[in-house]
């Protein structure tokens, strides 16, 4: 039988992101995919005009339904939507005996706001500590840290910083920096770097929840932290730089990209 991968995520209506990027992942990298949904979108390639945001319980009851049947052997979050949604997985993760990988997305592709800025003390509190991984790229590294990331120098210190708030390991993602993309892993004993030639496109919609999802199927498969890491960021690469090029705006990345 396949593992079984996990996501906790909101629904992209448009299919590059969010919950249909993570099972879309999942599916090319072997994994069987689980769905958890958080939120619900109005968006596409160009806009997101509206979020609805699920009540708590009803995704802690979702959750629960799948580990008391097929739990999973690793899991990830993307879009989660409110502090009380954070709170509930929160409390549920800290009884998984899988790994589970925290991106954690605050703001849209086209700038709309998914988490409140109000939330971050009860992502920092309570769901990093039960993070066995977590991968903000630079501008969610700055709101968690308070530090200014925009160097790899910066990067360093703010994975230090959230390995200090409790998480196990940290992925900071330096997409937005100039030349070759650069990303940083920490783990607390040491970094490793992973770099991969940066592709001039618009099409970069979803790459985030992509890129984590790969991660965690990694993870699921039984791969090592750092070589679940390694081989993400060549099928991330490798679906930028082979988008399908739809949609008038950021579309998105491609999922059939071939896999590791």
């Amino acid at each position: 039988m396949a593992p079984i991968a996990l996501t906790i995520a909101g629904s992209d209506a448009s299919g590059g992101a969010g919950i249909q990027a993570d099972l879309k992942a999942f599916h090319q990298l072997g994994v069987y995919g689980q769905a958890v949904i958080t939120l619900i979108t109005v968006q596409n390639s160009v806009r997101l005009s509206r979020v609805e945001v699920l009540p708590a319980d009803l995704v802690a009851e979702q959750i629960g339904a799948l580990l008391e049947d097929c739990p999973p052997a690793a899991a990830k979050t993307g879009a989660l939507g409110s502090a009380a949604i954070v709170e509930a997985v929160a409390h549920m993760a800290a009884a998984f005996p899988f790994p589970l990988v925290v991106d954690p997305v605050m703001v849209s592709k086209h700038g709309r706001r998914l988490l409140p800025l109000e939330t971050v003390e009860a992502l920092m509190g309570g769901l990093l500590p039960v993070a066995a991984l977590v991968t903000p790229n630079l501008a969610e590294a700055e709101a968690l840290t308070g530090l200014s990331v925009r160097t790899p120098a910066g990067m360093r210190e703010a994975a230090r910083c959230l390995h200090r708030q409790g998480a196990r390991a940290v992925l900071v993602k330096g997409g937005h920096l100039e030349g070759d993309a650069l990303d940083i892993l920490w783990d607390g004993s040491g970094f490793r770097e992973f770099t991969a030639p940066r592709v001039a496109t618009r099409h970069t919609h979803g790459t985030g929840c992509t890129y984590s999802a790969a991660i965690t199927a990694g993870l699921a498969r039984g791969l090592p932290l750092g070589d679940a890491v390694a081989c993400a960021k060549k099928f991330i690469s490798e679906a930028i730089r082979t988008n399908p090029g739809l949609g008038h705006g950021a579309g998105p990345v491609n999922h059939f990209a071939e896999a590791p």
